[in-house]
């Protein structure tokens, strides 16, 4: 393990939610001094669950607050941020854009501008999504396909990209951003996305509830092999030939909807059929990523094959439910 991150000053933004409280934790692990930014308590965070935020500092903020993100780059003698705070959900994004684009465009213009007034930060890794590339029927994307989203998750993580390059090039703020396929793991709590809900209905004994047709494709990377890329991105910054750049990451596998839900349903060892309501809308049928600028400039690739990264997850939500 390296011993880089060991006594550095780190920043993370959406530290209690999904791949941030996994960052966070792995940070915890190489002895890193981490400030986790936390807008509401989230009891069944896995930062809490795992006894990492024991030996965080926690801070009570808001990403849209300027002055208070630039406190804590100064007070703390912030060296390195992981910004992931954002409001993550597509359907959430559809039913209520404003917050949303406040949350995720605001929020990282005032990161970059905190960044850009900080005399001691040494780098910062902004999250993208694989969603900034939009529609495109050239599959696998790549890092040089132009930004061309449509939907507003998808726009307000493009603007996050965008403004990072431009903070850059302006600026010359040290920071390079990840732009990843569909996280999966345990730790996510929020239900309504694929995997954690159709392990809670499978845990229940319910059907499965598929929203779209089934036949959407995605590329599901593994939350421990994207934390383990976000620290490669984040130990490798300072290089000329990474600065500035943006990476893809996932496992350069996809998969649709409806071979995800077979797989747990077969972990489950229930004979249960999924439920396909085909009710969605404003999403991209088909989304997976080249990773090869990674391996080459990072010596990066993810390592966990689907069908163990499921089993893995599977157990983690059914010793969530028993311990609740």
């Amino acid at each position: 393990m390296s011993s880089f991150w060991e006594g550095k000053r780190v920043f993370v933004t959406g530290a209690f939610g999904f791949l941030g409280s996994w960052l966070s934790a792995e940070l915890v692990s190489r002895k890193a001094d981490v400030v986790a930014l936390m807008l509401d308590s989230i009891p069944d965070s896995n930062l809490f669950r795992s006894g990492a935020a024991e030996n965080v500092s926690i801070v009570k903020g808001d990403l849209v607050d300027y002055e208070g993100m630039l406190r804590i780059f100064n007070e703390f003698d912030i060296e390195y941020c992981f910004h992931l705070g954002a409001q993550p959900i597509v359907t959430v994004a559809n039913r209520n854009p404003l917050s949303t684009f406040n949350s995720n465009i605001k929020g990282t213009w005032n990161i970059l501008e905190a960044a850009r007034n900080s005399k001691l930060l040494k780098g910062l890794v902004v999250a993208s999504s694989d969603k900034v590339y939009g529609d495109n029927k050239n599959l696998p994307y790549r890092e040089d396909f132009p930004l061309n989203a449509s939907h507003p998750y998808d726009v307000s993580k493009t603007c996050t990209d965008v403004l990072s390059q431009s903070y850059f090039h302006t600026y010359g703020v040290p920071l390079a951003i990840a732009r990843s396929g569909n996280f999966y793991g345990g730790g996510d709590i929020n239900f309504d996305r694929l995997v954690p809900g159709t392990i809670k209905s499978l845990l229940r004994n319910e059907p499965p509830v598929i929203r779209s047709d089934g036949t959407f494709v995605r590329d599901y990377f593994y939350v421990k092999d994207a934390v383990g890329a976000f620290l490669a991105l984040g130990e490798n910054v300072q290089k000329k030939e990474i600065m500035g750049q943006a990476f893809n990451f996932g496992t350069e596998n996809h998969y649709n909807v409806i071979e995800i839900v077979e797989k747990l349903i077969a972990l489950s060892g229930k004979k249960l059929k999924p439920k396909i309501l085909n009710h969605a809308s404003n999403e991209i049928k088909a989304q997976y990523l080249d990773c090869s600028k990674a391996k080459r400039l990072l010596n990066w690739k993810s390592s966990t094959k689907i069908d163990a990264g499921m089993k893995e997850t599977f157990k983690w939500y059914a010793d969530f439910f028993a311990s609740k």
